[in-house]
């Protein structure tokens, strides 16, 4: 079952492959972006997201850490760190947002249904209030974001966290 997920995430992100990321899909597939929610219903939807507004459309230095992950009967959590600079357009994540040439690292957490060893759904989490503020379009001081302290409470035992 993680196998079929890798190769997903694989063919989003390192071959950039809309046909190959299809290929591991269901023909009645959902992804959902939730915060901003971008994504499709069904083949012909995701494939044209997937086309016009995903694959090919994150910055060449984005990097995804994976925290953890559990595996369950049908389903994968999966929950990472996910960085790049906003130096292109990402409609996927950033819809209407030119570019800023700022750095953005988020904690992030897929929800992802396998069905007969394909992906099924994709349901993705994260706090778009933080992505707006690490680009610089929410004052984070004026409100209680957090922006990039959220990724490295998770990765660093030295950060303080709140009371």
């Amino acid at each position: 079952m993680t196998d079929v997920w890798q190769a997903h995430m694989d063919h989003e992100f390192i071959t950039k492959d809309v046909d190959a990321t299809m290929q591991t899909m269901v023909n009645d597939p959902h992804v959902i972006h939730v915060p901003v929610a971008t994504g499709g219903r069904g083949w012909d939807n995701v494939r044209n997201f997937y086309a016009t507004s995903f694959i090919g459309r994150s910055p060449q230095n984005t990097k995804l850490d994976l925290i953890s992950r559990t595996v369950g009967e049908k389903r994968i959590v999966d929950e990472f760190l996910f960085s790049f600079i906003h130096d292109i357009e990402m409609p996927w994540i950033l819809p209407g947002v030119e570019p800023t040439g700022r750095p953005v690292n988020i904690p992030v957490v897929a929800i992802v249904s396998i069905q007969d060893g394909r992906v099924e759904s994709e349901h993705i989490y994260w706090d778009q209030a933080s992505v707006l503020a690490q680009i610089g379009l929410i004052d984070k001081t004026a409100l209680p974001i957090l922006g990039a302290t959220q990724s490295r409470a998770l990765t660093d035992a030295a950060e303080p966290l709140n009371a």
